[in-house]
């Protein structure tokens, strides 16, 4: 594996190397001294245009748990304010040498058109509404831990599907895993030509969240993302929150050894809870903690591993 682009890159064997290395890079996180030596003398540099806390904390960490120097840079600050392009910027950054670029962009594709720039890795950290998979690794990651093997589990995920990222990848690798698909969410807000997309790919489609909910062993709350909608996708906020949000009252038909996950940030009260959030069957906070095992495996996979690390 050269880069780590989409979810579809990840064979079923892959997927379970880089799951399964994460279990013993989540170790690290219990130790006293977080430090393994595996990318000492390795630069990684995070590009990020847009805002992020969790993914570019944890791959900051990920890197730096490695041995790896680690650079951070934002369009804020850089010469992209100043009109400088996506190519210009990455073919600087790649002409001093780096070994990795871990980027997150507006656009969708951005991160695919980098990796035939340049000469480092690339790891796509979230490309506009397109796709975002090390989300999905840890996602799986912190869902095998609680109720292991995925294959023939029922994952309902829900919400904003026509603006997230996270969807596809995570339809793509559950689907890899073995897991049952069904997304839900409200018409105007599924993915356009989804059911053609369903057909070909196996997974299901539904409108409604109380038919699904008892059936599942993970309900995947996504958020409903104001800042990406211009119009009416929805009445109201409390009329959302009715039709497809996680309340105190869908907690009693969840089954109970079902799993609630939200890939974050949160709005409370919206599209979840927290009487869901914060209950005992969620690992919201367990998939902030498997982020940083997950990124450090992927590192590992693609700078570490010979196959990985070959130019």
């Amino acid at each position: 594996m050269r880069h780590l682009l989409s979810a579809a890159d990840l064979a079923r064997d892959e997927a379970l190397q880089i799951l399964q290395t994460a279990e013993q890079m989540h170790q690290v996180q219990d130790r006293e001294v977080k430090k393994l030596p595996a990318l000492r003398g390795r630069t990684i540099v995070n590009l990020f245009f847009e805002d992020s806390t969790r993914t570019r904390s944890s791959f900051e960490i990920a890197g730096k748990w490695l041995s790896a120097d680690v650079i951070n840079v934002s369009a804020k600050g850089s010469s992209v304010s100043k009109g400088e392009s996506l190519r210009d910027t990455v073919m600087t950054v790649a002409a001093m040498g780096v070994d990795g670029l871990v980027i997150r962009h507006h656009a969708s594709g951005a991160p695919q058109q980098v990796a035939q720039w340049v000469d480092a890795m690339v790891v796509n950290a979230g490309d506009g509404t397109h796709e975002h998979p090390t989300q999905a690794l840890l996602d799986a990651y912190t869902i095998r831990r609680r109720i292991g093997d995925l294959d023939g589990r029922h994952v309902a995920i829900v919400g904003d599907l026509t603006h997230s990222r996270v969807v596809r990848s995570n339809l793509i690798l559950l689907r890899t895993l073995g897991a049952h698909v069904t997304l839900v969410a409200p018409p105007t807000l599924m993915p356009s030509g989804v059911g053609a997309w369903a057909k070909e790919d196996g997974f299901d489609t539904s409108y409604d969240l109380d038919e699904v909910l008892p059936q599942v062993d993970v309900a995947m709350m996504l958020r409903v993302q104001k800042e990406r909608m211009s119009g009416g996708y929805f009445p109201t906020p409390r009329e959302y929150t009715v039709g497809y949000g996680l309340t105190r009252e869908r907690l009693k038909v969840l089954p109970e050894h079902a799993v609630i996950c939200h890939p974050g940030p949160m709005n409370r009260g919206l599209e979840i809870t927290a009487d869901a959030a914060d209950e005992a069957r969620s690992l919201i906070l367990d998939q902030v903690s498997a982020g940083v095992a997950v990124r450090m495996s992927v590192l590992y996979h693609l700078l570490a591993s010979s196959e990985g690390a070959e130019k």
